[in-house]
Order: structure tokens, then C-alpha cells, then sequence
């Protein structure tokens, strides 16, 4: 599928005070379970394609990247909307995350890991050029860097302290 490339520069408007950055991803410790590795990676795209499908869980937009090591990048309204999203019990985590600590963890055949930050908008700084949709500016909202947002230190923080829609 072939996406639209944006010439020129570009930021990110965030439209809220924060935003909740999620990292998470796996490592295939020993390719030869591959198994193994397959049972772990099968349950992410069930719980993407639930969050994607319901805007209310708090998920504004993800990326992803493969190879020995996984990563997928996700933005979230809030702690409490991810915090929510891993406890809901008819949600698509708890089954595979309880299957994964019974069955798998402590084996070393599969790593999981995640990290979350909060950060203020204050604290955001983004430029795409010559990109698609991608990131921040894909999950919230892509704007043209233009006067008042040339520099890495006009941009940061430029669109903190108001709610989604409001403009700067």
C-alpha cells in the first residue's frame, strides 16, 4: 500500500496537556522455539485491532518495527486509560498476559518488556520532513512548520496547556 509522502516540514500538535508513551515489545531468545515465539507475538494484533476499534480505550495511535527484538511505540490519552486497557477483563490482554506467566515466563525462550512515560506537552518536541503520516503527528495531529515552529526550541512545548481542538 503505498502512503502519502508530505513534502515540507512538519510538527505535531497533541492537543492535550500530556500524552502517555508506551514502548513494549519481545526478543525471540531462541529462534528454534519458534513455537514458542509465535504464541507470544499471535496476541498482539487481536489487541490492536480491539483498541483501533474502540476509540474510548484511550489509544490515540501506534507504530510498530520487527526483527529479533519487537518494538511497538503506542500514545495514549493517560496512564489510566493503558492502566485500564491491561486490567479489563473483556478486553484482549489479561488471557495472553496470564498464558505467557504460566506457561512461558521464566523459560528464557521468549523476553516481553515495556516502559511508560507521561510527558507534558511542554516537554514535546517533533519534525517530520519528506514523511508519511507517522508518530505523534499521525496518533494526534500533523500541523506545517512555519513562523514560530522553525526551531527545535520554538516547537517544544509550543502547544502545551490547551485541550484537543483548541488552537494555539
Amino acid at each position: 500500500m503505498e502512503q502519502t509522502i508530505f513534502p515540507g516540514r512538519y510538527t505535531a500538535d497533541p492537543g492535550r496537556d500530556s500524552v502517555t508513551v508506551f514502548l513494549i515489545g519481545m526478543r525471540a531468545n531462541r529462534w528454534w522455539r519458534a513455537g514458542k515465539v509465535l504464541q507470544v507475538a499471535s496476541a498482539m494484533p487481536r489487541m490492536l485491532r480491539h483498541l483501533s476499534a474502540n476509540p474510548d480505550s484511550g489509544m490515540l495511535g501506534f507504530e510498530q518495527w520487527f526483527g529479533r527484538t519487537t518494538m511497538m511505540v503506542s500514545y495514549w490519552e493517560s496512564p489510566e486509560h493503558l492502566r485500564r486497557f491491561a486490567a479489563d477483563r473483556d478486553a484482549p490482554h489479561l488471557e495472553p498476559w496470564r498464558r505467557f506467566m504460566k506457561e512461558l515466563s521464566g523459560s528464557g525462550d521468549v523476553g516481553i518488556w515495556h516502559e511508560t512515560y507521561q510527558v507534558p506537552a511542554s516537554g514535546i518536541e517533533t519534525v517530520y520532513s519528506g514523511m508519511p503520516l507517522f508518530g505523534l503527528a499521525k496518533a494526534t495531529a500533523q500541523v506545517p512548520i512555519g513562523a514560530g515552529t522553525n526551531t527545535a526550541k520554538q516547537r517544544m512545548g509550543k502547544f502545551a496547556g490547551r485541550t484537543a481542538g483548541e488552537t494555539p
